[in-house]
């Protein structure tokens, strides 16, 4: 199968949405190795130029792009033979830190809590790749897991275009830190190809992304598609080298919880052959829900199912 690089510039990059009609930034096959890369942020968050590396490419694409949402992604990824009902089973065997900071952002009438804050805070955080830490202002050394929180396909083209801020159907802005170099990332398709783009990328988050932002930092992926003619599912799953995730995302917690909850019971039952009553049971027994995030308009749960007990 074919290798391929995709790099971020004002040609492959597109800000803040998803659009069915946005021109395939790249071409592969069923099966192909795409390593992408990605730039973050706005003119408001970036370092002393003088101290931290600022991608060039950055440069041209705030000059060149009109923000419709907060994230620049990198794609899309035409996919052959990826057709509506069928789902990309996403590889993500890569992901590293491309840049020597991060930003973080707190914003007012933003996050978990909203009316805490009057004005907007920015820090800088310096990244030292060689020992995977992010520099805390008081000192504290945070080991790095870097994942992307946007990760998706292109909605169907009835949707028009689609802002990047809330997580949907089609995937985007899940922002689930399981999804680290050896998950993957399992995604109806709507549209022909796929379609698939990603960025956001995060050095390091906790589950809630509380205050609206992770580290946020550019990243590399490295990434095989996979069209699956033989699985049919409406909603974003996941996997681990240890566990298999289910999602729920909607602006009430209480209802994350119950369409994760109901897509764990329904593989469950097609993986392990449980009817829907043993399922429930076992998802009270041996299944986690986790609070993804709590900032992105809906917001979002997943249920981690270890795969032994499938």
């Amino acid at each position: 199968m074919a290798t391929h690089h995709l790099k971020p510039s004002v040609a492959t990059c597109h800000w803040g949405y998803f659009d069915a009609l946005q021109a395939p930034a790249l071409r592969v096959a069923s099966g192909d190795t795409v390593t992408i890369d990605t730039v973050t942020g706005n003119p408001d968050v970036l370092p002393d130029r003088s101290t931290f590396f600022v991608p060039p490419e950055l440069d041209a694409i705030m000059a060149a792009l009109p923000p419709v949402g907060p994230h620049i992604l990198t794609g899309p990824v035409y996919v052959e033979g990826a057709r509506p009902g069928n789902v990309l089973e996403v590889r993500i065997h890569e992901v590293s830190v491309l840049q020597d900071w991060g930003f973080n952002v707190i914003l007012p009438l933003l996050g978990t809590l909203p009316h805490d804050y009057d004005a907007p805070r920015l820090v800088n955080i310096p990244i030292d790749i060689e020992r995977n830490v992010g520099i805390m202002p008081w000192g504290l050394e945070l080991e790095l897991a870097p994942f992307f929180g946007v990760m998706g396909v292109a909605p169907p083209r009835g949707w028009g275009r689609m802002n990047s801020i809330a997580p949907q159907a089609t995937g985007g802005n899940l922002d689930n830190k399981e999804l680290v170099a050896g998950s993957t990332l399992y995604l109806p398709v709507f549209e022909e190809g796929g379609l698939f783009s990603c960025g956001d990328g995060h050095g390091c988050q906790g589950d809630g992304e509380v205050c609206v932002t992770a580290i946020e930092t550019a990243l590399r992926g490295t990434f095989e598609f996979i069209v699956r003619d033989d699985l049919s599912f409406t909603y974003p799953r996941a996997e681990t080298p240890t566990h298999h995730i289910t999602m729920g995302m909607d602006p009430d917690l209480d209802q994350c919880a119950i369409a994760a909850l109901r897509d764990m019971i329904a593989l469950l039952g097609e993986k392990a052959g449980l009817s829907h009553a043993d399922a429930y049971m076992l998802c009270s027994l041996a299944g986690d829900l986790h609070i993804t995030q709590t900032v992105n308009g809906s917001k979002g749960v997943h249920m981690m199912m270890h795969k032994k007990n499938f």
